[in-house]
């Protein structure tokens, strides 16, 4: 099982300790951002449409990094012959712990384009994906379980308060994926036969 945890400093991190950074991504969209600021401010019929063009070109730049980014995940898992274990991203715009300077790139990324990118390059090529709650993900530490806000002191730094298990917060948060994926296709299937069975009475062998 191979994990990945989406953010904001890396747009993912898989549990390999790989991360897809989100310092190129930052620049061009702060530089949009200036643009269409200026551009609104403005006000004319050239600037609108100039805005209007603008919002295209971020659409397509984003679905480029979205597509490069869910190739190369999808291509490492391939390779490793491994199934991959996706955070689900209900809520994660208000679960994904951000800076200030950070909340535009939060509320305006495709998170859910790269979900279903990541989807169908993996169906392609026969790869399982599962999908877990990353609630606490980013604070429970892999090694002993301990689950704690103080674990992480820091965007990018994990330190369990109770075993000293450190390393990269994004890598911890991948790992504990990758955990909770496992774990769920691990899970015993009870039969039909097995479930019919009255409360409190074990199924014949």
């Amino acid at each position: 099982m191979l994990g990945v945890d989406l953010g904001v400093t890396n747009i993912a991190s898989d549990s390999d300790g790989t991360h897809h950074s989100s310092r190129m991504v930052n620049n061009v969209r702060y530089r949009h951002r200036w643009l269409r600021t200026k551009l609104q401010t403005r006000g004319t019929k050239a600037a609108r449409r100039r805005l209007k063009q603008l919002a295209g070109q971020e659409r397509r730049f984003a679905k480029d990094v979205n597509h490069t980014i869910s190739k190369r995940i999808v291509a490492t898992a391939e390779r490793t012959k491994r199934a991959i274990s996706l955070e689900n991203l209900k809520g994660i715009r208000t679960r994904v712990r951000a800076k200030r300077q950070q909340r535009a790139q939060l509320h305006s990324w495709s998170f859910a384009q790269l979900r279903s990118f990541i989807d169908y390059k993996a169906q392609r090529v026969g790869i399982p994906v599962v999908l877990v709650d990353p609630r606490n993900t980013s604070r429970r530490c892999p090694a002993c379980g301990h689950t704690d806000k103080a674990n992480r002191p820091a965007q990018s730094t994990f330190r369990c308060v109770s075993c000293g298990c450190a390393g990269h917060a994004d890598t911890i948060a991948a790992e504990n994926i990758r955990v909770l994926g496992r774990a769920a296709v691990m899970q015993p299937h009870v039969s039909e036969a097995d479930a019919s069975v009255a409360p409190g009475t074990s199924p014949s062998l």
